[in-house]
């Protein structure tokens, strides 16, 4: 009988050790690919009983809302990876030879040392028993997903009874200002004064922008009003105001969180405190707040930087479209008035004047004038360019909006500014796949090793003999 194995010829040897640690990163690209199309795995696949997708499958479904912003992610994460690692020594005998369980195996290895997890202690159950909290939006979503699935599937085949997953949508804003929209629409906008990003019948945000620089029509955040509407048995309403050189830790009323404690979080150091419903925690004094809404599943990001405000926000999909005609001007929702857009369909040239704005020539006091938000600079195309390099690696929508921001204001600080709305991007966007985002015609592709060129055109070549 012929030997079972990968249908590219001399695969099999990409998966001896030496090989996988040398084109780890793209065996992990690997096993993401495996996670949305089966028939690769086919290929690779040894043995029929191989089981490396179900292993992923459950540890996805452990970690997807799961977001280091929230207490206890640590813990349960570690959990979550051990139980993922457990699973692979159960599979290892029918996946001997299989390149995407190697790839696996070498991920949860990478995973668990950047994370610090020990081999030894807890796992997650990849079949927990779920416990009904009314004020935590995962655990409500859970029972009524189960509860409905219950009574209407009598099938004895249950393999659609696993975590329910919601839908998390994706909103941030800032710089001059620049607007990521739920749906991924990237804009520039101009909206000077006070206009809602959110206002649904669960929460409403509200920015307020002034000009940056006297004769420009950019604009840029100088205050944040965030509404948490009261949600029956867990929260009153509580009122969040951040204006600049004023991002306090508490709300209007001074408190730090609302409703009874709720459920117990793990913390960093692995022991159990009670979470209420609505709290917030300060992360930087007078720079970084975060608001946390477990009730309904909302996490908000309110930075400063220089004079300026940044707000970043993941919201569930249910809740952002709980609204009424009456309050369809959403900026999150639908982006800016045509009339208020400064870009042109998503492209930011690196020429303001094109769009009728003009450059900031600061003169030579407010260049040498000391002030606590650094002042104002001169830059070129080529000076703005290498600033935010210095901060922003790839050369995605961020670093084109910090080099339009430097052109347009001559404000230094908007480099960190980006570069936070972008960190604060991958904290909260819930699908990794669509983090980056390139203005037409100015997309930078990465660079890769030749080893990992010629491991993609392995890969592809396996590809290309599966479909023909």
């Amino acid at each position: 009988m012929g030997r079972a194995g990968c249908c590219y010829r001399g695969a099999e040897r990409l998966a001896s050790p030496s090989s996988v640690r040398r084109f780890r990163p793209v065996l992990l690209l690997v096993t993401a690919l495996a996670w949305v199309a089966p028939q690769i795995g086919q290929c690779q696949v040894a043995i029929p009983q191989c089981r490396i997708q179900k292993c992923t499958t459950d540890f996805v479904s452990l970690t997807s809302h799961l977001t280091p912003a929230v207490d206890g992610f640590h813990v349960e994460f570690c959990k979550a990876l051990r139980a993922y690692s457990a699973c692979t020594q159960r599979t290892a005998k029918s996946c001997r030879g299989n390149l995407v369980y190697h790839s696996a195996v070498l991920g949860i290895s990478d995973l668990m040392s950047q994370r610090n997890c020990s081999k030894d202690g807890p796992t997650s159950s990849t079949h927990p028993e779920t416990h009904h909290e009314p004020c935590n939006y995962h655990s409500r979503s859970q029972h009524a997903h189960t509860h409905s699935h219950t009574h209407t599937h009598t099938h004895p085949h249950g393999h659609n009874q696993g975590h329910f997953q919601p839908v998390y949508l994706f909103c941030g804003l800032f710089g001059d200002p620049h607007l990521r929209t739920f749906k991924d629409n990237f804009q520039t906008c101009k909206v000077e004064g006070a206009w809602p990003l959110i206002d649904n019948d669960y929460l409403s945000v509200q920015v307020t922008n002034v000009p940056v620089v006297t004769g420009s029509s950019a604009t840029a955040t100088n205050k944040i009003t965030i509404i948490f509407k009261p949600f029956e048995g867990c929260t009153d309403q509580r009122v969040y105001q951040a204006v600049t050189d004023n991002l306090p830790a508490a709300f209007d009323d001074g408190t730090v969180s609302s409703g009874d404690p709720l459920h117990s979080s793990a913390t960093a150091e692995g022991s159990l405190r009670k979470v209420r419903a609505l709290w917030i925690s300060e992360r930087s004094p007078g720079r970084h707040v975060e608001l946390h809404a477990g009730y309904i599943g909302v996490t908000v990001i309110v930075r400063q930087t220089g004079r300026y405000l940044t707000l970043a926000i993941r919201i569930p999909e249910e809740f952002a479209q709980a609204y009424d005609a009456s309050q369809d001007l959403q900026l999150c929702l639908n982006g800016c008035p045509n009339s208020e857009r400064i870009d042109q369909g998503g492209y930011l040239p690196l020429f303001p004047p094109a769009l009728g704005l003009q450059l900031h020539r600061p003169g030579y006091s407010s260049l040498t004038q000391a002030s606590p938000y650094s002042g104002s600079q001169l830059f070129s195309v080529d000076r703005a360019k290498d600033r935010c390099k210095e901060q922003l690696e790839v050369h995605d929508i961020y670093f084109h909006s910090c080099v339009f921001d430097l052109l347009t204001t001559g404000d230094a600080n908007f480099t960190v500014a980006a570069y936070s709305a972008q960190k604060d991007m991958e904290s909260l966007h819930p699908h990794q796949d669509r983090w980056r985002i390139y203005p037409r015609g100015a997309a930078s592709l990465p660079t890769y090793s030749h080893q990992t060129i010629s491991l993609c055109l392995l890969v592809l070549c396996a590809l290309s003999t599966v479909l023909v």
